[in-house]
């Protein structure tokens, strides 16, 4: 049991609506902590979540809080700690093989897949398990460890690809997965990196973050498709199907595809190219331990994540950051401080 604790929220209730509120934190099991959050990074899913009032065939059925790339501190022990937003169940058969991100009964933080939805960690104090939480040293800065979450979404798409090791790759859509996503390729060894997006903004990133050159994928790119395709592997990080489609066509023969990004809707896929060029295609969902291997490359400094840093506001300004973040030509990744 705990005393009473006030904590202020970003809560979303529908499309522009956003609110900072109370929620209370009332008792803890044995096996939870409560975390003071410090610092949250805005993601694709918060925007859709505040500019459509839900994320693909999931929309809000009451207000939820937002987020789930926060950092925080265990207060007694003043250990910084990074919060994975996962909290699968640990009994299903996916959790038992070691594939909890598959978990049958996942609860996931600032998802209005379940209902009552489960909230997020945009919060002043937040309430989780106890294997939840990952120390690390106190001396990373929070703007640097907060990428943990999508840095970990990266290495997990790694993982599924394979070795990289002197492979040539492709990269499309390079917004903050997949500008982190890059830096993962080039840990991972992969001996040229190109960058496809249509923003310049995006492509610039891509490059400090370890691509060897960028194209605009609507310009003429014959080169990539000649000769059944030129790239080991793809990973298609932008969800756009124009893009799996270029992905298709620029994977060589037998290499493998690997889709980070959702569509919207159903995608129409040329069977008889794909199944003739022999390619495997494989989903990337989350993450499992990569979470912990993000928080100690971070750790490490392994990556520099903060040339995608482009706007910091106060969590009490959120729907400003939120409209700017929604913003590809101007903002990368934005950052919500709750420290005050």
């Amino acid at each position: 049991m705990v005393k009473h604790i006030q904590s202020k929220c970003i809560k979303v209730s529908g499309v522009h609506q956003i609110q900072i509120t109370n929620t209370e934190i009332k008792a803890i099991y044995q096996n939870e902590v409560i975390v003071k959050i410090l610092r949250g990074g805005i993601c694709g899913s918060d925007i859709h979540y505040y500019n459509e009032g839900g994320i693909g065939n999931f929309s809000l059925k009451h207000p939820m809080i937002l987020g789930h790339e926060v950092i925080g501190i265990l207060e007694d022990k003043m250990q910084s700690v990074a919060v994975n937003p996962s909290k699968p169940c640990l009994h299903c058969k996916f959790c038992l093989s070691g594939k909890s991100n598959q978990c049958l009964n996942m609860r996931f933080f600032g998802s209005a897949m379940l209902n009552p939805h489960v909230d997020g960690g945009f919060s002043q104090y937040v309430v989780v398990r106890d294997d939840q939480v990952i120390p690390y040293d106190n001396k990373i800065p929070s703007k640097v460890m907060v990428f943990a979450e999508p840095l970990a979404v990266g290495i997990h798409a790694v993982n599924q690809a394979g070795s990289l090791v002197g492979k040539k790759v492709l990269v499309t859509g390079c917004g903050p997965i997949g500008s982190l996503l890059i830096a993962a390729c080039k840990q991972a060894g992969a001996v040229e990196i190109v960058a496809a997006d249509i923003q310049s903004s995006c492509r610039e990133s891509a490059i400090k973050m370890g691509a060897t050159s960028t194209i605009n994928p609507l310009d003429n790119h014959e080169e990539y498709f000649a000769d059944k395709g030129y790239f080991d592997v793809s990973f298609e990080a932008s969800g756009v199907v124009s893009a799996i489609n270029f992905a298709i066509d620029a994977t060589k023969a037998t290499g493998t595809i690997v889709q980070i990004g959702m569509a919207k809707g159903e995608v129409a896929i040329p069977l008889t190219k794909f199944l003739a060029k022999e390619l495997t295609y494989k989903g990337a969902f989350r993450f499992t331990n990569e979470f912990e291997i993000a928080v100690r490359w971070l750790e490490k400094g392994l990556i520099d994540p903060l040339p995608l840093l482009s706007h910091e506001y106060s969590y009490q300004e959120a729907e400003k950051a939120l409209q700017i973040a929604s913003d590809k030509s101007v903002a990368i990744k934005v950052q919500l401080n709750f420290e005050e």
